[in-house]
């Protein structure tokens, strides 16, 4: 039987590639969004080595003392997650999880020698975000759901959207709360709109995406997404340019609201600049260039120009004709040779954390085989054996694995090496870590910020009582 497991994640902060889980809720429905399992719901035990995002922890209303004493270890904690996760035909789903919830999942099992990708394709799996079905609703089929309108601008987040339409959202921010109102979220979308409901849910494989895609004669296509702005429904009218050189799910697309001319006239270099630059950080007059990656794999929501119909774009405020004019300029050119020098090499730093190193490379079949060992052996095993993998990223992680999690299994020389690692972490910071200054100071300023709030102000005494402890 397939089936859904919804899921969210609390966290220590908005980096998933540093900060780490503080609380999971998932639980298991059919196809018919009926619930079929008791919820499952923990706490993580904070890291050692790593101070919180104070805003963070005010957000969660979740504090590191409150996450030690009822938490799980990591590895415990994402061992259970991958428990579920893994059942056959399951189909793992949230509210903005692509970008945010499946990464923390990904680096937690990472972190914890699983295979980071396995639980979303073996065995029939799957994932899916809906807040992308939520955005296409709004823009093409809106009636029957009422939409909140922030700053005159149609609001997609999830507390938002359950009040508007009077959902039981007691708590946001707390986990399981936030996967009760996303459920709920769903059987509406399916009651109201059930067409869409299910063209979504059945055009969101990579296979079913690609079918819509036709980079040989670049025909244009309407995409949504959270990078096209929400005065115009998050939609707009695209052209397929080219496959990316290194990523073969990713399409590079190009929105045709947009005058094309410094695409075609501007070289390689300067196209980079004007996409990774922000908008605000460029020279007077210089507009970024709208080009955009498609990744086939992330349950992108493609469709038909043809659902843009004139009474639709006018309330979008997209030009139909201005786009057509952009994609008969673009079609006397080929961009292909340019685009590709443009996303061949990227502009971001090269990460010397192990446990940041996610992306550099998947695990070899011999490496998985350690892992599962590594994985299994109880805290005497983990002392008494050595396990050695061809990835230099994994060796260096074993030493913080046993640490955090078994701390009985290290011998005097490795306990003084983990000692002086998590001291320095937490009292220089970096690669994206907070020192102990930092920490403090954050600390401080939040506390003149909400000095009228008493719950806040309890949150942060919390947290300053923390890094008073000894052990910091």
């Amino acid at each position: 039987m397939k089936t859904f497991y919804w899921h969210d994640y609390e966290t220590w902060g908005a980096n998933p590639s540093i900060d780490r889980p503080s609380q999971f809720a998932g639980v298991r429905t059919d196809e018919n969004l009926n619930i079929i399992s008791d919820p499952l719901v923990m706490y993580c035990k904070p890291p050692e080595d790593i101070w919180p995002q104070p805003q963070a922890c005010l957000v969660t209303g979740i504090t590191p003392q409150k996450a030690r004493e009822h938490g799980l270890s990591e590895s415990e904690f994402i061992a259970k997650i991958h428990r579920e996760f893994i059942q056959p035909n399951t189909c793992v789903v949230g509210y903005n999880s692509l970008r945010f919830d499946d990464e923390v999942t990904r680096y937690t099992l990472y972190r914890n020698f699983y295979d980071p990708y396995e639980r979303e394709w073996k065995n029939g799996n799957s994932r899916w975000d809906i807040i992308d079905m939520l955005r296409l609703c709004y823009a093409l089929r809106p009636e029957g759901i009422e939409w909140p309108v922030i700053d005159e601008r149609p609001s997609f987040k999830l507390e938002n959207l359950t009040k508007a339409n009077g959902i039981s959202h007691m708590s946001a921010h707390d986990a399981f709360s936030d996967v009760e109102a996303t459920i709920a979220l769903a059987r509406l979308v399916r009651s109201v709109q059930p067409q869409l409901y299910n063209y979504v849910l059945a055009n969101k494989t990579k296979q079913k995406v690609a079918s819509l895609v036709n980079v040989k004669d670049r025909k244009p296509l309407l995409h949504i997404s959270s990078r096209f702005s929400a005065v115009n429904g998050c939609a707009a009218l695209v052209v397929p340019l080219a496959w990316h050189p290194v990523n073969k799910n990713a399409l590079i697309v190009y929105d045709l609201s947009v005058d094309p001319r410094a695409l075609i006239d501007l070289e390689p270099q300067a196209i980079r600049e004007r996409i990774y630059t922000a908008a605000k950080d460029l020279a007077e007059g210089e507009q970024r260039i709208p080009l955009k990656l498609v990744h086939l794999n992330r349950c992108p929501v493609l469709l038909t120009p043809k659902m843009l119909d004139d009474k639709v774009a006018a309330r979008l405020h997209i030009d139909k004709a201005l786009c057509e004019k952009h994609w008969h300029q673009l079609l006397k050119v080929d961009l292909s040779s340019k685009l590709s020098e443009v996303y061949r090499s990227d502009n971001f730093e090269p990460r010397v954390d192990p446990e940041q190193k996610l992306y550099e490379g998947f695990l070899s079949n011999e490496d998985k085989q350690v892992c599962l060992s590594l994985r299994g052996a109880n805290s005497v095993q983990l002392a008494e054996s050595t396990f050695v993998f061809s990835d230099e990223r994994l060796n260096a992680m074993v030493l913080r694995y046993k640490a955090r999690n078994y701390r009985e299994a290290l011998s005097a020389e490795e306990n003084d090496e983990w000692q002086e690692f998590k001291d320095k972490r937490l009292m220089d910071g970096g690669e994206g870590c907070l020192s102990r200054d930092e920490f403090l100071a954050e600390v401080s300023a939040l506390t003149k910020e909400h000095k009228d709030d008493s719950h806040k102000l309890e949150i942060l005494k919390d947290l300053s009582a923390y890094a008073a402890e000894p052990a910091f």
